[in-house]
This record gives C-alpha cells, sequence and structure tokens, in this order.
C-alpha cells in the first residue's frame, strides 16, 4: 500500500499480533489495507515489554500463529516458554515472511476516529495531520498496550533514572552497583525482580499487593521434542480450540472435592510442576467454588512457606485479599527465593504506605528509601486503556469515552452499537486477555473478515451492533462472571487497578471454545444481532 494512500476498504489500528494477522488475513481476500502503529515497529506488547526477565506465560509453540502450516514447520522455539526478545523475532520473522510491514505506517499514532454518515465511511487522523479513509475500521489496540503510572506525590522530583516496565528502553538498562526500588508486584514486577536482584547493589521492591505465581517450569526444547511438537500441530491446534483456553490442556475430570486428599495433592503437583498459569485450571471447580479454590490456595500457600526461609516474610507475601487464581496468576522464575538474598528488602505498603517521592527516593510512612533507580512494574490500563486514548466517534458524534462511561459495552466484544463498520479484537465482552490472544486473534479477523464479505454480497453499506444485541450480551457477560469466583478479586479484568474506572468484569468467562462456538451460531443466523444499512442508511 502507498503511503500517500488516503482512501482504502479497512484502517487496522496496531501492528501487534492481531495487526499482522489482520493485514495478512484482509489482504488475502482482496481488501486494500492501511495499518498504523505507534511503535517504530511490529510487535506491540513484545515491542514495548523489553525488562528483564519478559517473558509470555502461554507455552511458545501455542503461543504461535496457527493459519499457516508452512510457518509452524520452519520456525523452531528454542524454549518451553519464550522470552520477549524471541517472540519480537517471531513476529518480525512472520512480518517479513508475509511482507506485511508495508501495510503500516510506524511511528504513527492515531489520534481520532470519525464515522463520517454521508460517505459511511470513518475518517482517521493521525498526529502528524494526515486523514486516511476507511469503509471499515478494525482496532487491533491490544488488551495491555495502555502503561498505568501511579499519579504519586512527587513523581516527577526523582533526580534518579525512571522506568516503566511496559516501556522500557531498548538499550540494556544497568542495575549493576545501584540502588533499585521496584514498585508493583504483579507480572512484570515479578518476572524481573529475580534479575535485578542478581546485579543491584540493593534491591527494595514495594509490594502493594501480594500476588499468587507459579514457577514456569521452563526448560529448552531439544531437536527431537521439536520434531514431536511439528509433527502433531494439528492435533495440538484441535486440542486448543475444544480448550477454555486456547492451549491443549483439559482440567481434571472431577472435582477438586470429589477425590482423596493423595489425589488431589498428585494432580496440584502435576500442574504445579507442569507451571505457570495453567494451575488454576487443574480442577473444573477452581475458580467457582470457594471450598475447591481454598484447596489450590492452601497446597500454595505450603509451597511458598517451604521456598521463603523467613517465615514472617512468607505470610507477608502471601496474599490474603482474593482467591487464587481470580487474578491472572503469574509464571515466575525464582521469584520468591529472590526473598532469601540479603540484598533484597520487601517494603509492605499496606503497612507503610508510600508517602510521596522525593528527589533521593522514595518516602512511605515508615521512612525513607535512598535510591538511584524507580521501577515502575504497575501495569495498563487494560482492555478499553487504548481505545479510550484516541477520539472515537460515531453516528451523531456520538464518543465512545462518553458510551462506555459507565463501563465498555460492546456485542461479542467485537461491535458497538451507534459505530458502524467499526471492529474491535480481543475487545471487552471477549474472552482476551483469558485465553491464547493468538488463536483468539485469528478467531476474531476470520469472523470479520468472512462478515465484510457477508456485507458486501448483499449489497449494503454498513453492518452495526443492535443495541438489544449488545444489552443481551452485557447481562450474558454478567451472568457468566457472577457464576464464578472472579468479581471477588480487584483485578485489572475489572479496571479496578485504575482509579476512577468503572469496576465492571470486562472479558467473556465462557471460555475460548464456547466463545467459538457462540461466534459460528451467529454467523450461520446471518450475523445475528447486528443490523445491516443500504445506501440510503435503510436497513436492508
Amino acid at each position: 500500500m502507498n503511503r500517500n494512500s488516503t482512501a482504502v476498504d479497512v484502517v487496522v489500528v496496531g501492528a501487534g499480533v492481531a495487526g499482522l494477522y489482520a493485514a495478512h488475513t484482509l489482504c488475502r481476500h482482496g481488501l486494500t489495507v492501511q495499518g498504523f502503529e505507534s511503535a517504530g515497529g511490529v510487535g506491540g506488547t513484545w515491542y514495548h515489554n523489553r525488562y528483564p526477565g519478559a517473558r509470555c506465560d502461554v507455552e511458545s509453540v501455542d503461543y504461535s500463529f496457527s493459519f499457516d502450516d508452512d510457518l509452524q514447520q520452519e520456525w523452531t522455539w528454542s524454549e518451553r516458554f519464550a522470552t520477549q526478545p524471541e517472540i519480537l523475532a517471531y513476529l518480525e520473522h512472520v512480518a517479513d515472511r508475509f511482507d506485511l510491514r508495508r501495510h503500516f505506517r510506524f511511528s504513527t499514532r492515531v489520534v481520532s476516529a470519525e464515522f463520517d454518515e454521508a460517505d459511511s465511511v470513518w475518517r482517521i487522523r493521525t498526529d502528524d495531520g494526515e486523514v486516511t479513509t476507511g469503509r471499515y475500521c478494525i482496532f487491533a489496540t491490544g488488551c495491555l498496550s495502555a502503561t498505568n503510572l501511579p499519579d504519586i506525590p512527587g513523581r516527577d522530583d526523582f533526580r534518579g533514572a525512571a522506568y516503566h516496565t511496559g516501556s522500557w528502553p531498548h538499550d540494556a538498562v544497568e542495575f549493576t552497583g545501584k540502588r533499585v526500588g521496584v514498585i508493583g508486584t504483579g507480572s512484570s514486577g515479578m518476572q524481573s525482580i529475580p534479575l535485578i536482584a542478581e546485579e543491584a547493589d540493593h534491591l527494595y521492591v514495594f509490594q502493594r499487593t501480594a500476588n499468587y505465581s507459579i514457577p514456569a517450569g521452563n526448560r529448552p526444547f531439544d531437536a527431537e521434542a521439536m520434531r514431536e511438537i511439528k509433527a502433531t500441530y494439528a492435533e495440538r491446534r484441535r486440542l486448543s480450540r475444544l480448550s477454555g483456553g486456547g492451549s491443549p490442556f483439559t482440567p481434571y475430570p472431577h472435582g477438586a472435592l470429589e477425590v482423596t486428599d493423595e489425589e488431589r495433592t498428585r494432580v496440584y503437583d502435576e500442574w504445579w510442576n507442569r507451571g505457570g498459569v495453567l494451575f488454576s485450571k487443574a480442577f473444573p471447580d477452581q475458580l467457582t467454588d470457594l471450598d475447591a479454590n481454598n484447596t489450590a490456595r492452601v497446597y500454595w500457600e505450603n509451597k511458598i512457606r517451604q521456598i521463603v526461609t523467613d517465615p514472617e516474610l512468607a505470610e507477608t507475601l502471601i496474599p490474603d485479599d482474593h482467591p487464587i487464581g481470580t487474578k491472572r496468576i503469574v509464571t515466575d522464575s525464582g521469584y520468591f527465593a529472590t526473598f532469601n538474598r540479603d540484598n533484597v528488602t520487601l517494603v509492605d505498603l499496606r503497612r507503610t504506605p508510600i508517602d510521596r517521592i522525593n528527589e533521593s527516593g522514595i518516602a512511605t510512612t515508615a521512612g525513607q528509601y535512598d535510591l538511584d533507580i524507580i521501577v515502575y512494574a504497575t501495569g495498563f490500563d487494560a482492555m478499553t486503556g487504548a481505545l479510550s486514548r484516541i477520539d472515537i466517534r460515531g453516528r451523531g458524534d456520538r464518543r465512545l469515552v462518553d458510551e462506555w462511561a459507565a463501563g465498555p459495552r460492546t456485542y461479542l466484544g467485537l461491535g458497538v452499537s451507534g459505530f458502524p463498520n467499526m471492529f474491535l479484537v480481543n475487545g471487552p465482552g471477549s474472552p482476551g486477555p483469558l485465553a491464547n490472544m493468538v488463536l483468539t486473534s485469528e478467531q476474531h479477523l476470520d469472523w470479520i473478515v468472512d462478515c465484510i464479505e457477508y456485507v458486501d454480497e448483499r449489497g449494503a453499506v454498513t453492518v452495526e451492533a443492535d443495541p438489544d444485541a449488545v444489552d443481551a450480551w452485557v447481562a450474558e457477560l454478567n451472568e457468566r462472571a457472577s457464576t464464578t469466583l472472579f468479581p471477588s478479586a480487584n483485578s485489572w479484568y475489572l479496571g479496578a487497578n485504575i482509579p476512577g474506572k468503572p469496576r465492571v468484569f470486562m472479558p467473556f468467562i465462557g471460555g475460548f471454545a464456547a466463545y467459538g462456538q457462540i461466534l459460528d451460531e451467529v454467523a450461520g443466523a446471518g450475523y445475528k444481532g447486528f443490523a445491516l444499512g443500504g445506501p440510503d442508511r435503510k436497513a436492508l
């Protein structure tokens, strides 16, 4: 696509996993595409999150595209849970192999997207002042792309170096001989802290809330292991599409309270050794029954007490405010053992909150911590944050931020009433971060392309989510969530980490396979819940 083109079939915002596949599949179906990416290259989350220890918690062989078997056969992963550099190298390989970069303008931020009702097109304005029109607009902006920097008094007064894990420098950060403070113990904190501790003169971990984490159980792949994986990829993908999370694993066939203590421990041992986020899915009732969940919690707590040598410190590191798995379980490499080091100090901000940041470090109610570097491992404004930073306007100049003031409202996580010809990928109301986001991106975009072809075949001009369908979908999301333990946790799934953000459970909790069945049913029923509009704006 020529850089100077101003009119295309589809505008794609974002060049991460979803944006790359969008460009590929849209062009393969004969549609013209113009993509925009604020970063200097492809990769999305994996372009920005370069902090030490950054690693995916979905196995590398699953966290990869399935649309091309030659791609699957030619790419060899080095280890079970890939690091950020390897994932970025993979996405760059995909971009080059399928010549996708030509469809994007990089280092270009979309500042507004307005639907022109007279011409039934989207007008996309970028920060360089240029305007591009598209019949459709697809936001592939990612669930975890809008960094959250907490508004701590004096934050800008600090004279040392400060970094956010979600916008890490491309050059290596030197921690040797430094006094380092890490604020936050979510995924990026738990992954980076062990490596920072190995270099720093002293590391202070400022824990806002304790979190559950499971050792990654990472291991390199030898040649034989990769041959076996590549030979069985088709079956692996089939099982993944039948699963709740987009990986080829299913829970134990009975509930946690339906088996003997010995059998329950054996199953937990198996899933502990399997590593990572999947521990929350060992038994099918872990996230719906508190008593069942407590069996996992007790098992986990005993493990941590065995790892951390100081009993009082271990208790501080053990969460007491949410059932295990209701916040995303972190995948770490040596996090809890790090607190056995002499050069690591845990600062419990529940007991001694931060008073302010000053020129020389962090002042808590218990005293001053002089620092050379502050690392903000404070996460993201998840699922809606990137969209809220763009001025998106639909029919009648309706602003998306106003429509979502009380929480996001979508149909299937794909469409928004009042915003014709606009699609979201992994948006609120979809499985999003609760599933393998490479396969969910393929699932969404294959559905979107089919929908566009359906609209064009019928001579329609617009396709738009019906308000009643949105109401029904939001009700279904809430009903499904209410049958689980998830709403009991103040997680970023609900936006609870962002001051003032509505507390609404945003993902579809029913699972990847169930969601796929719903998409198929909607499409099979002539895209039930979506209204088609003709050239004269009348419904067809």
